[in-house]
C-alpha cells in the first residue's frame, strides 16, 4: 500500500500542492506564557497564566529533479521551479492583502496555518550551475481567526478563567498589558467587572480577567 502523500492546500482557491517527497519527520511546538507577580509579604512571586501561544509546525522538504520520477525519461529541470511553489506562499495575495491561509494534510495531520519561514539549501547542481536538488526547512504558524475561534469554543457567555488582585500602582491598561500583552485591550476587563471609569480601581480589588475573544453579554458583540 502506497504511503499517503502530504498535501498543502491554499484555502481560498482550493489549489493543492503535493510535496515531492514526504518529510522524514515533523515537529509540532506549543507553549504557554506565564507572568510572575510580586506581592509584598510573600517569599516568592505568584505565577499566573497569561495566554497560550500559537502552535507551530516545522519540517524539512526534499526536492529532486535530477532522478526521474516518472516512467517517461526527460532531462533534469531546475529544481527552483518546484521549490518556488512553496516559497511563493509567503507572498501577499492581492485579494486577501495578506499571505494565504493554508491547510497541511498528511494522514491524521490536519493543520490550518500560514507559512512563516522558508530556508532553502541547494545541494546538487548540473554542469551549467543549475540546481537540481534542494532541501527546504519550513515553519508554519497555526492560523486562528476570531470568528472561527468563537464558534469552536461556543462562547455563549463571558469566559472568566483568571482572577487578578489589584496591587499598588497598577492601572487597568497595565493589567491588560500583563494578561493580553497589549495595554489597549483594557475594555474587556472593564466591561466584565462593571467598571465605568478605568482609573477607578483600588488596591485589593479582585478583577475577573476574561479570555479573548470576549463576548459582551449585553450586546453579544466581540470586544477587543
Amino acid at each position: 500500500m502506497a504511503l499517503a502523500k502530504a498535501v498543502i492546500t491554499i484555502e481560498h482557491t482550493g489549489e493543492e500542492i503535493p510535496v515531492m517527497f514526504n518529510p522524514e519527520e515533523y515537529t509540532l511546538n506549543k507553549d504557554n506564557n506565564f507572568a510572575s507577580q510580586t506581592i509584598p509579604g510573600l517569599r516568592s512571586p505568584l505565577l499566573q497564566f497569561v495566554n497560550g501561544n500559537l502552535r507551530t509546525l516545522e519540517m524539512e522538504l526534499l526536492f529532486d529533479t535530477y532522478l526521474p520520477h516518472t516512467t517517461e525519461p526527460k532531462p533534469p529541470s531546475d529544481v527552483r521551479e518546484e521549490t518556488q511553489k512553496i516559497v511563493k506562499l509567503l507572498d501577499i495575495d492581492s485579494n486577501l492583502h495578506a499571505p494565504p491561509v493554508l491547510t497541511i494534510s498528511w494522514a491524521s495531520l490536519q493543520f490550518r496555518c500560514v507559512l512563516a519561514r522558508v530556508s532553502q539549501r541547494f545541494i546538487m547542481f548540473l554542469p551549467d550551475g543549475r540546481p537540481v536538488r534542494a532541501r527546504l526547512t519550513v515553519t508554519f504558524n497555526e492560523f486562528i481567526d476570531v470568528e472561527r475561534e468563537a464558534k469552536e469554543v461556543n462562547l455563549q457567555t463571558a469566559d472568566f478563567t483568571k482572577v487578578h488582585v489589584v496591587v499598588r500602582g497598577e492601572t487597568l491598561s497595565g493589567i491588560a498589558g500583563q494578561f493580553y500583552e497589549d495595554p489597549q485591550l483594557w475594555r474587556p476587563i472593564a466591561i466584565a467587572n462593571g467598571i465605568a471609569d478605568p482609573r477607578a480601581i483600588v488596591v485589593g480589588q479582585s478583577l475577573q480577567i476574561p479570555s479573548l475573544p470576549f463576548i459582551d453579554p449585553d450586546t453579544r458583540e466581540v470586544v477587543v
